[in-house]
């Protein structure tokens, strides 16, 4: 599938556009658009990329993302599976400022949505009570038309606006450039998905986007902010993470389904990217419940 700068039609006589959207898997690649985005999954698992963050979402994920910032959501391995009956859904909303009128956000009342608005370049991850708030309301409205939906999406935004349950998703600011940029990465993250538990090298991924290996990693580091290794390893963490939390299996076999042929090197990288040994992680994640 080629990638493209992503555009949701808007209907007669409106001005964003909601949608309800049901597949057997997440088809959208490595992309972006120049509208706001509020992204609710309703139903489906599997990993996100989001700027130069990478992390699992589930039923219930909820992030509010601002234009042109690169993302990606892509589901686990049952989702592809010639008869998997498994369905991804989720709530999207995209508008633009014009969506409110000219000048609305140079308004005195709308200084707090300025605020939010400019905050969503990193992408922000709805939390907590916001989160089930505003969860409701985005099924809300899917079910209304005109000028209630309208105000219940300014419902949506002056909550959040006024809330501290709104975190950074990205480290830094990440901006989409072009479609050329967009299908070269989308394969890159395809191929490293489906080939992570295994030794990946750059000189592999390079050939496969028809660069020089040096090229590529520069290219690659000036897109993401990390190098093509790091961000190979962050995906197998971040996969291990899911499997410390969802399964028994030891430590040890933990590492080596995740694609690190060393214990002590996956031990390594998971405490410099998450500040916790493994095990302390899965018992922190436990005694939290």
């Amino acid at each position: 599938m080629k990638p493209v700068l992503e555009h949701l039609p808007l209907q007669r006589e409106e001005s964003f556009v909601v949608k309800h959207f049901s597949y057997s898997y997440y088809p959208t690649p490595w992309h972006f658009h120049p509208e706001y985005e509020l992204v609710l999954v309703t139903e489906s698992t599997g990993k996100r990329f989001i700027g130069d963050n990478i992390s699992d979402f589930k039923q219930g994920n909820l992030a509010f993302l601002g234009p042109n910032l690169p993302h990606l959501y892509r589901n686990d391995t049952p989702y592809y599976q010639p008869k998997s009956k498994l369905k991804a859904r989720s709530i999207v909303v995209h508008f633009r400022e014009s969506s409110f009128g000219e000048n609305f956000l140079l308004l005195p009342e709308t200084r707090k949505l300025k605020t939010l608005f400019d905050k969503s370049a990193r992408g922000l991850e709805i939390t907590g009570a916001l989160n089930k708030s505003i969860s409701i309301k985005m099924h809300e409205l899917c079910e209304l038309q005109g000028f209630s939906r309208w105000l219940k999406l300014l419902d949506i935004l002056h909550e959040m606006a006024g809330s501290k349950q709104c975190n950074y998703i990205s480290n830094t600011t990440v901006t989409g450039l072009n479609e050329t940029e967009t299908e070269r990465l989308s394969k890159i993250f395809e191929f490293v998905m489906q080939h992570f538990k295994r030794e990946i090298l750059v000189a592999e991924a390079a050939a496969m986007v028809n660069l020089a290996e040096n090229s590529f990693s520069r290219y690659f580091s000036q897109r993401t902010r990390k190098t093509f290794t790091g961000f190979v390893n962050e995906v197998r963490l971040n996969h291990a993470c899911k499997l410390l939390i969802e399964n028994d299996m030891s430590v040890s076999e933990i590492c080596f389904e995740c694609g690190f042929n060393n214990l002590s090197n996956f031990n390594r990288q998971f405490l410099a990217l998450y500040g916790i040994s493994p095990l302390a992680y899965r018992k922190q994640y436990w005694n939290k419940l």
